[in-house]
């Protein structure tokens, strides 16, 4: 293919598209001055130059680094962990930008013959095809079925404007469609920043994961039956087989591998300028010159943040033994929980000895300035990109591991995942984090009961329960947890699996038996004491107060506890979708229906 030339996603930000005046006049001639749609999309460059825009839809870097769920806390929680989503919450997803984008997209796709050279063509309608199932998968998590247009839409179609939602099966038929022809497209040649073959088929990986996911434990609820709409004819089965498929094509073919150099592999995969490419598919990058930048770093220096104990217990012992296995797990030191455990704890939360990059020597963590005690180091670099919306590290869309993931967890959904398979994939993550690898028989022989108590995780879906897989499929949920947190997965996971009631359980943190001093970074020497009242505790001592500066579970002992006294909900019936807005609804006369559960009052 010709060398046209490659814009990053940081130029794709700052680029402004050209908005075409388009006339659908009968005429031969077009000025040479003014751009017509006759005379623009007849070249490659141009046809890269407007698919640039696509762009627009790479998800905000903040839905990833701050992600929120029964794992991660944020300073106050969002609506959705409240429960407290009302019937305009869709209108922030449901985004006059995005169909805009879309529009753009099918344009493309409408004038793209024009172009003589076929290989720059097909590369480009690749792109929009991608993009168009990109933009119709983020509908399909937030809203279920939604209607499907692929072609332009103009001002005086009122009939293409004022139609119904078309089935979920209509939408995922279409979105994978759309991916195979991607797939099809689009070169092999590996381009961060931009989309390929290898992207499209990870995309496809993840959609028909979520999908397949989402049927199968969903079969039987409001959202899966009742309705044209929700009485889904695609089984479950087809959905993970093609997830299965799409992951292992790009495992065996896309020449990617895990990245592993240094003694941190894991820690700088995320701490980087940019992205490692062995592993990451696909990334957003950010620069300091062009004032492109993020606030992944803030958020874990200055906002009061932290991982819950529910997820830094799922971390296994390095022999490959559950933590929760330990005598007195529940009450060990902030010292004792890091000893022997899976490497990739201590590259993602705060441990004792932790340096920042480009530090000299280590330093306690901030309890005041973390709700759990377990603050995030995920995409920390040095202190000079501690400032709010100064940092500047990638952040990687899609990655290798996550396809390894999906790749297991399919097979295991289905009953037809082998050692094998495991070997090929969960056990790879395991060897880079310096834990024992998943064995299948004896995973599903003693399954970890901490994985679906109450006071463990709690997973408890019935689907899950009954499964003859239960043991295997819930250490590769372990897995997938630590290994792609504040990625941007985590609600969508929760949600397909229907265990939305997780959200509602206790954020609790560090164990503290009792008041007095405590050492936080392993050297023998105190750092903080615990008191009823503010005092002394001596030079480079911090004192926390009870109540005031720390919260406890049992006020002057126990796990820390972030928002105190605050309820969370989680309506079952309704919270698995966001609702239609309801100025759509008013202005298609209520041929846009309503999602289950939510009542908007618009009366047709």
């Amino acid at each position: 293919m010709k060398n046209y030339k490659s814009f990053s996603v940081t130029v794709f930000a700052l680029s402004a598209i050209a908005v075409f005046a388009l006339s659908s006049c009968n005429m031969d001639l077009y000025p040479e001055d003014q751009l017509s749609t006759a005379t623009y999309f007849t070249s490659g460059t141009a046809l890269q130059e407007y698919s640039n825009y696509f762009y627009r839809l790479l998800p905000d870097p903040e839905t990833m680094y701050a992600e929120e769920g029964e794992h991660f806390v944020a300073p106050v929680p969002n609506d959705e962990m409240r429960g407290i989503r009302d019937v305009h919450s869709g209108e922030a997803y449901w985004k006059k930008d995005s169909w805009k984008t879309l529009r753009k997209i099918n344009y493309l796709l409408e004038n793209a013959d024009q172009c003589a050279d076929i290989e720059a063509r097909n590369h480009y309608v690749g792109v929009a095809h991608f993009f168009r199932a990109y933009f119709y998968f983020d509908m399909l998590r937030h809203f279920g079925a939604v209607p499907w247009y692929d072609h332009v839409i103009n001002a005086d179609d009122t009939e293409a404007l004022n139609r119904p939602r078309d089935s979920r099966d209509v939408v995922i038929n279409n979105i994978i469609s759309d991916l195979n022809q991607a797939i099809d497209e689009l070169p092999a040649t590996r381009t961060t920043y931009e989309v390929n073959r290898w992207t499209a088929l990870a995309l496809k990986s993840r959609v028909c994961l979520f999908e397949g996911t989402f049927r199968k434990y969903h079969a039987g609820t409001t959202f899966n039956g009742g309705s044209a709409i929700y009485s889904e004819t695609l089984p479950w089965e087809d959905l993970l087989r093609l997830s299965a498929d799409a992951s292992l094509k790009l495992m065996q073919e896309g020449g990617y591998s895990l990245y592993n150099t240094g003694n941190e592999p894991y820690r700088t995969l995320f701490a980087t300028l940019t992205p490692q490419t062995e592993e990451v598919i696909w990334a957003r990058a950010y620069s300091k010159d062009l004032d492109i930048k993020h606030n992944a770093q803030a958020w874990s220096v200055a906002r009061a943040t932290g991982f819950t104990k529910r997820f830094a217990d799922l971390y296994l012992m390095q022999d490959g033994t559950p933590f929760t296995a330990k005598t007195r797990f529940d009450t060990l030191s902030y010292i004792e929980v890091f000893n022997s455990r899976d490497r990739r704890m201590a590259q993602t939360i705060h441990a004792p000895g932790y340096i920042q990059m480009g530090a000299d020597k280590s330093y306690a963590v901030n309890l005041q300035m973390s709700l759990t005690g377990y603050k995030y180091i995920k995409y920390i670099m040095e202190s000079t990109y501690n400032t709010w919306g100064g940092s500047v590290c990638a952040i990687p869309i899609m990655r290798l591991a996550e396809v390894y993931l999906n790749y297991a967890e399919a097979k295991a959904e289905l009953g037809t995942i082998t050692q094998a398979d495991l070997d090929m994939s969960v056990n790879r993550l395991r060897d880079r984090a310096g834990v024992a690898h998943l064995n299948l028989s004896d995973a599903n022989a003693h399954p970890d009961a901490s994985m679906i108590s109450e006071s463990g995780y709690g997973f408890s879906s019935p689907v899950l329960l009954a499964s003859d897989n239960k043991g295997v499929i819930l250490e590769i949920r372990r897995e997938r947890l630590v290994e792609t947190p504040l990625e941007g997965l985590h609600y969508w996971d929760i949600i397909r699996w229907r265990e939305g009631h997780l959200f509602t359980l206790p954020r609790l943190g560090l164990f503290f038996p009792r008041e007095g001093k405590y050492d936080l970074t392993g050297d023998g020497k105190a750092n903080i004491l615990l008191s009823p009242t503010k005092k002394s505790g001596g030079i480079g001592v911090t004192c926390l107060v009870f109540d005031q500066d720390i919260f406890l579970s049992n006020g002057t002992s126990g796990n820390m506890v972030a928002y105190k006294d605050m309820i969370m909900q989680w309506n079952e019936d309704k919270d698995y979708l966001y609702p239609v807005p309801i100025t759509d609804r008013t202005m298609t006369m209520g041929a846009l229906t309503q999602n289950p559960g939510w009542i908007d009052g618009v009366q047709y």
